[in-house]
């Protein structure tokens, strides 16, 4: 059920238009900044992608300030996407070392984490052969792709069995863009079939502290086999 009636929707929507281009910068002297993060770029000029990405962020949350669940109206997810979108296609958006993988399994490194805990956002490095578990969210979720191509397999929950099966996969390209609610409507399990690392950004409505708890719900899958 959405939580506002249509008409605010739209009137919010057409208010934030705005966010298809680069939003006006908070003065540097007021902006929160997550630890790690460099304030120095009190020239709204020199701004870095993920400053700017943090900047729509939070004029969409702003924007949102009256409703009671902004990741259920399609206002939040069809701009949340614009943002990852534009996001994703800056260069300059990691750093090397934020380009670095592990050889064990798929690594994540947290870009920034909202000071009022309303997001975090992550890259992930996938090498070859590499994937997540079969996992529906705790909280809504947005990925883009952004270096190398990723495979999506789609699973359908089944209630009374307790389980997920899978009933499609699909290639997510670089330049791909996701978002999803959470809950067990939306069950996927991301990997890197192809022969080459590739990287993700993703953003996730909690707190960076939580990424490793309260993002991922894993599921039973009905034909484990089928996934190998």
């Amino acid at each position: 059920m959405r939580c506002i009636t249509t008409m605010s929707d739209d009137l919010r929507a057409r208010a934030f238009e705005r966010l298809s281009e680069p939003p006006a910068p908070l003065p540097a002297s007021t902006r929160p900044y997550a630890a790690g993060q460099s304030a120095a770029a009190s020239n709204p000029r020199q701004r870095t992608p993920l400053e700017r990405l943090r900047d729509t962020l939070d004029a969409m949350f702003e924007a949102c300030a009256t409703f009671r669940e902004p990741s259920h109206s399609s206002f939040f997810a069809r701009n949340m996407r614009l943002a990852l979108a534009e996001a994703a296609a800056d260069p300059a958006l990691l750093t090397a070392a934020q380009r670095e993988g592990s050889p064990e399994s798929y690594r994540r490194h947290l870009l920034a984490a909202d000071p009022r805990e309303r997001y975090a956002i992550a890259a992930l490095v996938w090498q070859p052969g590499q994937a997540s578990p079969v996992h529906a969210h705790h909280t809504w979720c947005g990925y883009a792709v952004l270096d190398g191509t990723l495979s999506e397999t789609i699973f359908e929950w089944d209630g009374a069995r307790h389980c997920a099966s899978a009933t499609r996969m699909q290639a997510r390209p670089s330049g791909a863009v996701s978002f999803v609610r959470s809950g067990r409507g939306a069950i996927h399990r991301l990997g890197n079939r192809s022969e080459a690392p590739a990287i993700s950004l993703h953003i996730y409505g909690v707190a960076g502290t939580q990424l490793g708890t309260h993002v991922n719900d894993v599921v039973r899958v009905a034909d484990a086999a089928a996934l190998v």
